[in-house]
């Protein structure tokens, strides 16, 4: 099968480890990978902000580079795959647009959601020994609605215990610019997340969007904890990376990314 890869912003620039072993699982997985190379930002930080008519220019822009073919498209990036689904909303106004926009939209995956229900596959040949939480994002559970095509791929992954914390839907506090906006709420609020994750000992904290888990492991780096930060991409490719330190997603105060 043929499939799109739609990059995103967050893995293009600080976290590119994720992209590279999205590209090699869905190879391994008997996809063949096409990257148009015409793709940018989907726009999602000022959609999320409400400059909606600043943000058309991104968006028609994504579109284009997505309409040489039609097969899927799939990203490593709940939140972004929200924003490009919301597409034919904020271009309502254009019908034209809005077709072109909600043709994408139809074949456009989050990575998980892809594998498990797409291709049928839930169990990849991982492995990885020992307790890990898993972050469900709002991105995932609320506007995607990728709750169980997670859990399902992490329960199939060898060796990894899954244990449940306090709140465990609860949002970590980024909401991107909210987390700029609302500073002292969203501190209070991965606070709170990361003493529900530590409670549990766990070895691995794992999600599905990058910029969740800066958010998290900031917060835990701040409090000198030694739980990893892993992407799922990074367990579901565990099989055949012998340090995952190399994959844990780091952060420091400026809430930037580590990339080894």
């Amino acid at each position: 099968m043929k499939v799109n890869f739609f990059v995103t912003c967050l893995c293009d620039v600080v976290k590119s480890n994720v992209a590279k072993k999205t590209v090699l699982l869905l190879e391994q997985l008997g996809c063949e990978v096409l990257f148009p190379k015409e793709q940018g930002c989907c726009g999602q930080p000022s959609l999320n902000s409400g400059y909606i008519e600043s943000s058309k220019p991104a968006m028609k822009s994504l579109i284009r580079a997505f309409e040489g073919n039609d097969y899927p498209i799939v990203t490593p990036a709940g939140s972004c795959a929200a924003a490009v689904k919301k597409y034919p909303e904020y271009l309502a106004d254009e019908p034209e647009w809005a077709v072109r926009a909600q043709a994408i939209s139809d074949r456009l995956f989050e990575l998980t959601q892809f594998i498990v229900n797409e291709l049928k596959v839930e169990n990849v040949g991982a492995k990885l020994p020992g307790r890990g939480v898993y972050h469900p994002s709002c991105s995932l559970i609320r506007k995607l609605g990728v709750r169980e095509e997670p859990l399902k791929l992490l329960g199939n992954v060898e060796g990894l215990e899954l244990v449940g914390i306090k709140n465990q839907e609860t949002c970590c506090g980024f909401g991107g610019t909210f987390s700029i906006k609302m500073a002292e709420i969203s501190g209070e609020m991965v606070k709170e997340k990361a003493a529900n994750i530590t409670a549990v000992t766990p070895d691995y904290l794992i999600g599905a969007d990058v910029s969740c888990l800066m958010n998290i492991a900031g917060r835990l780096s701040r409090e000198g904890k030694t739980v990893k930060v892993l992407h799922i991409v990074d367990v579901l490719m565990s099989n055949i990376v012998d340090d995952l330190s190399q994959s844990t997603i780091t952060n420091n105060d400026s809430l930037t990314v580590e990339v080894n």
